[in-house]
């Protein structure tokens, strides 16, 4: 059977969205939460010989951020923070509760955007692809890659981690998911220094990021529920 043209396919987009969504709102009150299979504080306590200490939300960042379950970790080397590691889960994801995107936020807590776009990682020779964004705030810099695990994949586009939320609430019947972020402070040595040195410093961030990128999916996939 020939498909159809791109154009009149098109029209049938905001129908076939509205259904899906009718049938997560449907399925949602009957969604089976999925637990752990693993404890979250078990993930990266530590990564080389950084000195590792956990962090608490306020009771309100907790409240509106809604997740089940969640850590928070600043990994320091030599008495300087290098960079900080959050994961937060949800057993299962219902209206007015999912998991709230980074790109969202992070412009609302002051900072501004320079760069956004994607970065691929290999983990055991698996390429996967991540968010990686440029940050300014002030003076400070930082390189933020974040992604969303769980359900089987890792996924970067958010219309893309929002369809699948849709589709497996209403056809598997559960959507339990962790949203992972990992920042890495731009050591500048001053605000108004060369363009070459802060590009060098942004390179070293992404590496740095990249690395930990790398392990934190595997220790993630660990504890998460198996697909």
């Amino acid at each position: 059977m020939q498909s159809l043209p791109m154009s009149s396919s098109r029209k049938y987009l905001p129908a076939v969205i509205l259904l899906a969504g009718c049938l997560f709102v449907l399925r949602a009150r009957s969604q089976e939460a999925i637990p752990l299979a693993a404890p979250l504080t078990g993930i990266l306590p530590q990564y080389n010989d950084y000195a590792v200490n956990d962090q608490k939300l306020s009771a309100d960042e907790a409240r509106v951020a809604g997740m089940n379950d969640y850590i928070m970790r600043v990994y320091s080397h030599d008495s300087v923070a290098a960079f900080s590691a959050f994961v937060s889960y949800y057993t299962r994801q219902t209206q007015g509760k999912t998991i709230h995107s980074p790109r969202n936020c992070l412009p609302g807590a002051g900072w501004e955007i320079l760069n956004a776009g994607t970065s691929t990682v290999s983990v055991d020779g698996v390429p996967y692809v991540v968010n990686r964004n440029t940050l300014k705030n002030g003076a400070a810099m930082a390189v933020v890659y974040y992604w969303y695990q769980g359900r089987g994949r890792i996924v970067a586009n958010e219309y893309t981690v929002k369809w699948n939320l849709l589709r497996d609430a209403a056809l598997r019947g559960h959507t339990e998911e962790a949203l992972v972020r990992v920042v890495v402070p731009v050591r500048r040595s001053s605000p108004a220094q060369d363009s070459a040195s802060t590009a060098r410093e942004i390179a070293s961030a992404n590496a740095l990021g990249g690395d930990v990128t790398a392990r934190l999916v595997k220790e993630v996939a660990r504890v998460l529920p198996r697909a």
